[in-house]
């Protein structure tokens, strides 16, 4: 029987990203929603480990956030098991929207709940469902939000906590079609999201009403094609990022920024440095835009004025100097 192209598609992309993340034996972590991404690179993942030798866990995250998801929490780990991992583990979490909204947060405990079920079976490496129309939002998104570069590239494929643990993404070059058709295959049923189709969420009105207008009006590869630009947008910012960290560890101060020790490094480099340090003090980097970065850099000669920030951070500066405070301070 021939192998279903959708289906041999997704086992390649795990078994590259495999071969470079995960050692011999060692227990990989695959992140499973029970959407039909996560689903594919979970069969896909135990259909590959066996050649490799490895463990694979099933992790389910339950955000709590809509009626019923404990029972669909249960439901996944029953399905993760079907598919003949070698392990499961579920883990509930708590999400604060704070001044970031529901969206982020639950970004935040996902990764943090994550990291720590990694930590507990002793795995260095998670695997993550995103494909390319998933990169593709990413970057539309970005572009929306004008915070540069950095915002436009898009998700890496691979990229590491602060705890040292690995995430990849081996899906993010195939299209959420691939993964469906390849579910379809193996005759796995998968559970579509309702907040996928929540107009709240911006994500959900990017994917079902912007990207099938572009594609409408634009013509078919509108997803490739922002990918596409987010990688190009990537080796450039990786490239600058190394002067702008050598320019940053130079000016930086306790509580912002001396930007008399960059003077001279242009004004590429100067906005960075402006965007980390605030970043580094509590503003939100994904609602900091070019505006926000231009309005600090304006304070700059200007004793006595502030502004705020994303994030309850107040921005002011000394003559040349760049501070930032929690906006909840007397200042």
């Amino acid at each position: 029987m021939t192998l279903d192209p959708a289906v041999a598609a997704v086992r390649l992309a795990v078994r590259r990203t495999l071969a470079a993340v995960a050692a011999p034996g060692e227990p990989v972590l695959v992140a499973c929603s029970g959407g039909a991404d996560s689903l594919a690179l979970l069969a896909a993942t135990v259909f590959e480990a066996r050649e490799e030798a490895l463990r694979v866990i099933g992790v389910t995250v339950d955000h709590g956030l809509q009626e019923g998801s404990a029972d669909h929490t249960a439901t996944v780990v029953e399905q993760m098991a079907a598919l003949g991992v070698d392990e499961t583990a579920s883990i509930r979490v708590t999400v604060d929207p704070g001044s970031w909204g529901i969206e982020a947060g639950a970004r935040e405990a996902r990764y943090a709940a994550l990291s720590q079920l990694a930590a507990h079976f002793e795995s260095g490496v998670v695997l993550l469902g995103h494909t390319l129309d998933d990169q593709a939002e990413t970057v539309l998104l970005g572009l929306a939000r004008g915070s540069g570069g950095r915002s436009l590239q898009g998700m890496r494929d691979y990229f590491r906590d602060s705890e040292g643990v690995g995430f990849a993404r081996p899906l993010v070059g195939l299209t959420r079609v691939q993964t469906e058709s390849a579910c379809r295959a193996e005759g796995i049923e998968w559970w579509e999201d309702p907040q996928n189709t929540d107009p709240r969420f911006a994500r959900s009105r990017v994917r079902h009403t912007v990207m099938p207008l572009l594609e409408r009006e634009l013509g078919p590869g509108i997803a490739e094609a922002l990918a596409r630009t987010g990688e190009q947008l990537r080796e450039d910012v990786d490239f600058i990022e190394r002067f702008e960290l050598e320019a940053y560890a130079r000016a930086r101060t306790d509580d912002g920024i001396d930007m008399r020790e960059i003077d001279g490094v242009g004004d590429a480099i100067r906005s960075r440095c402006a965007r980390r340090a605030a970043i580094d003090q509590g503003a939100i980097a994904s609602e900091l835009s070019r505006a926000h970065v231009l309005a600090v850099l304006g304070l700059l000669g200007h004793k006595g004025k502030q502004i705020q920030l994303p994030g309850h951070v107040t921005a002011y500066a000394e003559d040349e100097v760049l501070h930032f405070r929690r906006t909840t301070q007397a200042g």
